[in-house]
């Protein structure tokens, strides 16, 4: 089982930046595929970004590309995001995801979520 704590979400200008954090409970961090994922109000939720299991690799979506870094840091079990020039958007709220295969962008291939933070970027 793996549990996923999300923190720093928070109300942003536009152009603004946030770093959030996933911490996880589970001993076998380092074997897991990590994910960022949003939802914002009437859609559907989308990958944000991923990132394999050494860090080494990591995917993004194309709106996100260059503004958001996703990275690891397996010694303390917890992945970031880090969003710099947001815009309006951007506002959703964001999940980690845990143990999904590396490359995808479907929900239904990531095993654990969490409860989810939200992020507001206001002009």
């Amino acid at each position: 089982q793996v549990q996923l704590v999300e923190s720093g979400g928070g109300l942003v200008l536009t152009g603004g930046s946030l770093r959030l954090s996933c911490a996880a409970s589970v001993r076998t961090f380092s074997n897991l595929v990590m994910g960022w994922f949003r939802q914002a109000p009437r859609k559907e939720r989308e990958l944000v970004a991923g990132i394999s299991r050494r860090g080494d690799n990591t995917y993004y979506a194309d709106s996100v590309k260059n503004r958001f870094t996703i990275s690891r840091d397996n010694a303390k079990n917890t992945v970031y995001l880090q969003m710099n020039s947001l815009k309006s958007e951007d506002t959703a709220v964001y999940y980690c995801a845990a143990d999904g295969r590396y490359g995808t962008r479907l929900t239904r291939e990531y095993d654990y979520w969490g409860q989810g933070t939200q992020v507001t970027v206001s002009s």
